[in-house]
């Protein structure tokens, strides 16, 4: 099983980070694509447009975002499969997000869907 890390893309990459995704659907302000170090942008698993707008980064909402965010993750579980397989099942995956709330952010949630797998 893949050992998955859930990182600010802000913080500096770390030596043993494994393999790094991007998850957000936009493009971090303030980084280029050369300091994110990134093996892949994956920004189609990424909350839609419309779930993100509402959430709007408000820790009320989270229970809600969160179980919605799952449910809209359920279609893309042979996409979450095809990438588990491809990827060194020995290496980290590092799951890169933009969002300052490092207790309330989507990332969290598509590493408790990937684990429960």
């Amino acid at each position: 099983m893949t050992n998955i890390e859930i990182k600010r893309i802000y913080e500096e990459p770390s030596e043993d980070g494994g393999y790094r995704v991007l998850v957000d659907k936009l493009w971090p302000r303030g980084v280029s694509k050369t300091d994110a170090k990134l093996d892949k942008w994956w920004k189609e698993i990424a909350p839609s447009t419309e779930l993100r707008k509402w959430f709007d980064h408000d820790p009320e909402k989270w229970d809600d975002f969160s179980k919605s965010y799952t449910q809209e993750l359920k279609n893309y579980t042979n996409e979450i499969e095809d990438f588990l397989k491809n990827i060194d099942q020995r290496k980290r995956v590092t799951l890169l997000y933009g969002a300052k709330d490092e207790n309330h952010n989507h990332a969290l949630v598509l590493k408790q869907f990937i684990e429960k797998r």
